[in-house]
C-alpha cells in the first residue's frame, strides 16, 4: 500500500532549491492542489519542469513564477502567459526552452536509465547551442541528455491504494515519463479506490512508480483518508 498524504504534507517535503516535474498540458491534467500548498509553504529557488506555464496568473506554476518562487523553468512553451516571458527577458528567471518531443524523450530517457539519445530536432537553431553534434551514416544529430527531478507531481482521475493510476484522454500527456524520471512521485487523485477496483486495462501509470497519493475532492479540499 502506498502512503496517503495531504497536499500540505507533500508541500512540507519540498525544500528551497528543489526540482519539480509537473504533469499537465495548459489546464488539462494539472495537479492544482499540491501546487497551491507548495505556494502557501513559501519555498523558493525552485526548478520547474513542465510542458508550459498555463494561462491564468493566479494558479499553479505561473503563480509560483509570478511571486518569484522559481529560479529556472524547463519546458516547451511560454507564449500563453506573458509573466514568464517578462521575467525571462529581464533576467529574473532562467528559461530552457526544449522542443516538445525532445522534452518528453529526455524525461523518458532518465526513467529508462539511458545516457541520452540522438535527434535531428533543433539542428541549425538556437537549440543546437551548447550541445554535442554527432554524424551517423552521413546524417547530423544532436545529443540530448536525460532530464530528471527531485519530485514529480502528476494528476490522476482514479488511483488505487497500490498507486495504480487511471488518467483520462489527453490528460495523460507527460505523466508516465515524469513518474519514471523523478526521485519521489506524488499522484494527486480525484478518487481513491481499493485494490482490485481499478480495471488493470485502465492503468495509465503503474503503482511501482508512485511514492505517495493525495486524494482531493472536486472543490480541491484534502479528503481525510483512513
Amino acid at each position: 500500500m502506498k502512503p496517503i498524504k495531504t497536499a500540505s504534507e507533500i508541500a512540507e517535503m519540498i525544500q528551497d532549491g528543489a526540482s519539480i516535474m509537473v504533469g499537465g498540458f495548459i489546464t488539462c491534467g494539472r495537479p492544482w492542489n499540491v501546487l497551491e500548498k507548495v505556494f502557501e509553504k513559501g519555498v523558493k529557488k525552485l526548478t520547474i519542469i513542465a510542458n508550459d506555464t498555463e494561462i491564468k496568473d493566479d494558479t499553479g506554476i505561473v503563480k509560483l513564477i509570478k511571486h518569484n518562487r522559481v529560479s529556472k523553468f524547463v519546458g516547451s512553451y511560454v507564449g500563453l502567459n506573458p509573466i514568464l516571458g517578462q521575467k525571462m527577458n529581464s533576467g529574473e528567471i532562467e528559461v530552457e526552452l526544449v522542443p516538445q518531443g525532445t522534452l518528453a524523450e529526455r524525461i523518458r530517457a532518465r526513467g529508462a536509465g539511458l545516457g541520452g539519445f540522438l535527434t535531428p530536432t533543433g539542428l541549425g537553431t538556437e537549440v543546437e547551442t551548447g550541445r554535442e553534434k554527432f554524424t551517423v551514416d552521413g546524417k547530423d544529430y544532436l545529443l540530448e541528455k536525460p532530464l530528471g527531478a527531485d519530485f514529480a507531481i502528476i494528476k490522476a482521475n482514479i488511483c488505487d491504494r497500490y498507486g495504480n493510476c487511471f488518467i483520462a484522454k489527453s490528460a495523460k500527456n507527460f505523466n508516465l515519463p515524469m513518474a519514471m524520471a523523478a526521485d519521489f512521485v506524488v499522484a494527486e487523485t480525484q478518487k481513491l479506490v481499493e485494490v482490485g477496483e481499478l480495471d488493470p486495462e485502465l492503468v495509465t501509470v503503474p503503482g511501482v512508480f508512485i511514492d505517495a497519493i493525495v486524494e482531493v475532492s472536486k472543490n480541491g479540499v484534502d479528503r481525510a483518508v483512513i
